[in-house]
């Protein structure tokens, strides 16, 4: 048979488990076409190429992305982060900066909560120190937002606008009156990337390719994006952009989408939008066929939802739907053979996520074929560890978070927020992966910037090392003073690549095609000079392939 490509003389990691290592590929018309020995090259003609024993592996898959939000955020004008503490202090910050930079139509800040030291602030206190601009706080993490008087308006926020989900996604009011601060989801984000809707194509078509060159650098093949809380009309305007995009050849990497829906009460009206995007975008390398929620939030505001209340303000949280609500949704989702993705920080978020699926399992038996992700799992409960492989509930992380997801020594936060038993047990990838639980890996950032924490092999480093040190290539804010306890949840170099490509391939549901090096897939694959197997994992974010192929070209 005529080749296109012949290899051999590589050290090739297949991500195959019948068939991990090769040295020889072969490659027809974008597949591969053999995958073995270099004896088996003999049955192939064609110029064969020498790599000189190059490490090969498939193309990287990251199975949480924000491509649509970090888009759309591209073009918000970065805040001044704000480096003191207390209420009077900040305010002072700010209104200092006020007068030095007079005439702004909107002044940006960013802050963590916890430099307030159990302060609040409302409009009053913005409006005080910026009575004739727009003024906008947001918390580090990007779950939460102050706004004054004017934004508030412009936004057409009142007293009388419903939360779209209570104590998750809401509107913080005061003897009824909104007070500017806004949690969460569908609430916040329209207020977050303010604007976006009036980008030119242009602009939008811009921000895609800044990801697209990265995305090529750097040998990611698919992507799974988790959409946008709240803006789901910008979300299908970027991809009604990739679709255009991919109609033209113009679209190297695959992408997965979703439409986000935030409550029970959207479920109907969002499973009626999202089998239309699923009709409407199908073109080669764009799919959409997931729904998204936001289960619940994040810890440092005590929006995740746990199993037991937090250590320093004694409550819980709330999950966006029960159990049953989720069964429910469950079988609708069966029934149209459509996927779910889930936000899933706290213990008690992910326990409605097993328990839902536990229901639906229950009454549709073998039918059952939804495939269902739980993303991010900071905090997990012992009892549920081993009911994700049971139930066939897929587990993703973001592994450049496993050093503490903060700089210097994150353990002390998360200590004073949930305790030491849980600050010590967080991010619990390796014990989960033991169980035989599916896991996969994503790097989930929302804003583009340089695109150092979008890396996978930033991902792969942390992952295995549960430390950002000097070698790492990190922003410095995220260098942190030792490894990230519990140590033995470190992860093996195998067991990355693994949860970055054919395990990615299956929560997509394209593993018949993809995520791995095997007759009959796509040639998508990278050549690095480096043997990642062996290579030193502290600094091995620092990796790059040298060579990056999609369908068997080359594309970098």
């Amino acid at each position: 048979m005529k080749a296109d490509m012949l290899i051999k003389n590589a050290k090739v990691f297949t991500a195959d488990s019948n068939n991990p290592q090769a040295t020889a590929l072969a490659v027809k018309d974008g597949r591969f076409v053999y995958v073995g020995d270099e004896a088996g090259l003999a049955a192939y003609e064609g110029e064969v190429t020498d790599l000189g024993g190059k490490f090969i592996m498939p193309g990287i898959i990251d199975s949480h992305v924000h491509v649509t939000f970090a888009a759309g955020y591209e073009y918000v004008k970065p805040g001044v982060w704000i480096p003191c503490s207390g209420k009077q202090e900040i305010l002072d910050f700010m209104a200092d900066h006020i007068r030095k930079n007079p005439g702004m139509d909107c002044y940006y800040f960013d802050l963590e909560t916890k430099q307030l030291n159990g302060a609040s602030l409302a409009k009053e206190d913005l409006d005080a120190i910026c009575p004739d601009s727009e003024l906008r706080i947001t918390e580090a993490e990007g779950h939460s937002v102050w706004i004054n008087s004017k934004l508030i308006a412009r936004h057409g926020i009142t007293d009388d606008t419903p939360d779209p989900v209570p104590g998750l996604s809401y509107y913080v009011r005061k003897d009824g009156h909104v007070t500017g601060n806004i949690f969460e989801g569908a609430a916040e984000m329209p207020v977050l990337i303010d604007g976006a809707m009036d980008l030119t194509d242009e602009q939008v078509d811009a921000a895609i390719q800044r990801w697209i060159d990265f995305s090529v650098k750097n040998g990611v093949s698919c992507v799974f994006d988790a959409g946008i809380p709240g803006l789901n009309a910008f979300n299908e305007r970027v991809y009604d952009r990739l679709r255009k995009m991919d109609r033209h050849g113009k679209l190297p990497v695959y992408v997965d989408g979703c439409h986000v829906i935030s409550s029970a009460r959207e479920v109907e009206e969002g499973l009626r939008e999202l089998k239309r995007l699923r009709a409407e975008y199908d073109t080669e390398h764009l799919k959409i066929h997931t729904l998204k929620i936001f289960i619940d939030g994040t810890l440092k505001i005590h929006t995740a939802a746990m199993v037991e209340p937090y250590a320093d303000v004694q409550k819980t949280g709330i999950t966006a739907l029960n159990k049953e609500e989720f069964a429910d949704l469950l079988k609708k989702l069966n029934e149209e053979g459509l996927d779910l993705h889930l936000h899933t920080v706290g213990d008690a978020a992910s326990r409605v996520v097993l328990d839902g699926v536990e229901l639906a399992r229950k009454e549709l038996g073998d039918s059952f074929r939804v495939r269902v992700t739980a993303a991010h799992l900071w905090v997990q409960n012992d009892e549920d560890m081993d009911r994700f492989a049971k139930l066939g509930v897929i587990a993703n992380y973001t592994p450049a978070w496993h050093s503490g997801n903060i700089g210097g020594k994150p353990y002390e936060l998360w200590r004073r927020l949930i305790g030491e038993k849980r600050a010590s047990n967080m991010y619990r990838c390796k014990t989960l992966w033991d169980t035989g639980a599916l896991v996969t890996w994503s790097s989930d950032d929302i804003v583009f910037s340089d695109f150092q924490t979008w890396s996978p092999y930033l991902g792969m480093e942390v992952g295995m090392t549960r430390m950002t040190s000097e070698k790492t290539l990190a922003p410095d804010i995220n260098k942190t003073d030792e490894p990230f306890v519990p140590l033995d949840e470190k992860m093996g170099i195998e067991e990355m690549i693994i949860g970055y490509t054919i395990n990615g391939a299956k929560q997509l549901g394209i593993e018949a095609s993809k995520g791995s090096i095997e007759a009959g897939k796509d040639a998508d694959f990278l050549v690095f000079d480096n043997d990642l197997l062996t290579a030193e994992h502290e600094g091995f974010s620092n990796n790059l392939p040298k060579d990056v192929y999609l369908g068997g070209k080359k594309i970098n």
